[in-house]
């Protein structure tokens, strides 16, 4: 046979303090928890704010622990920035020893070419020899023949600028040097000259001497000319005339000038 247990009166009194315990707890913890969503809302949140119902917590550690905790996070952050700092540092010098690697390498490569072309030259250096020789011989042409001039060809436009039966039968010419700069005239209104032709030209008849001045004008680097004298031969009833001509450097051929170039 199975027995009924009936809860005495205490045993019932129990139960609903129990019951009304736990409706209060979770009333109360319903009421905390709307007063902390209307203290969000309204913006009152900060850390100095007491909320009902919270957890309650204290920090019962010592001040010095604490500080010892901090001093140990500032140690481990001054030590990582030593390692990076030492991580950077390493790349740069890797970075730099690279480069110069990189430019001693460039510098041997520059070296070795150097030498190559310094054995290839010696191989050539009688070619070379040669026209530094020949160069040289230009050069001194160049200088040498600065003021030269072309005189059978002068001579020959002189002679076909006189008057028809005048023969030219005497020359005497003084022209300037690369070494020493041409004598000018001490007389005023006087050109400057490089050479002077002083000619004797013979004629049967008495000649014109204007109009031989005047033919000479047409030489190149003409300057000027005087008709010195006029003599008549009695043996041979020819005339002579002593003149002088002056020229500038346009009668200079240039010819081992324009070589040199």
């Amino acid at each position: 046979m199975s027995q009924t247990t009936k809860p005495g009166p205490f045993g019932a009194t129990t139960g609903r303090l129990r019951r009304r315990t736990a409706v209060q707890d979770t009333t109360a913890a319903r009421v905390a928890a709307d007063s902390a969503v209307r203290a969000k809302r309204q913006g009152r949140g900060s850390g100095n704010d007491v909320f009902v119902g919270a957890r309650p917590s204290a920090d019962l550690l010592p001040t010095e622990v604490l500080a010892e905790r901090r001093s140990r996070s500032v140690v481990r952050r001054m030590w990582a920035g030593v390692v990076l700092v030492g991580v950077v540092a390493c790349i740069g010098t890797g970075g730099a020893s690279l480069l110069a690697g990189q430019a001693h390498d460039d510098l041997s490569d520059a070296q070795n070419q150097t030498l190559s072309l310094l054995r290839q030259q010696a191989q050539y250096k009688d070619v070379r020899d040669t026209e530094s020789g020949t160069a040289l011989r230009e050069a001194a042409q160049s200088v040498g023949g600065s003021t030269e001039i072309a005189w059978k060809s002068y001579l020959g436009s002189l002679k076909s600028s006189l008057p028809a039966g005048v023969e030219i039968t005497g020359v005497a010419i003084d022209s300037s040097t690369p070494l020493e700069a041409y004598t000018q005239a001490d007389t005023p209104l006087q050109g400057e000259r490089v050479a002077t032709l002083t000619i004797d030209a013979q004629s049967s008849t008495l000649p014109s001497v204007p109009q031989w001045l005047d033919a000479v004008k047409g030489l190149t680097g003409f300057v000027d000319a005087t008709a010195n004298a006029v003599t008549l031969d009695p043996t041979t009833g020819a005339y002579t005339v002593n003149m002088t001509i002056h020229v500038d450097g346009a009668a200079f051929d240039g010819k081992y000038l324009d070589k040199g170039e």
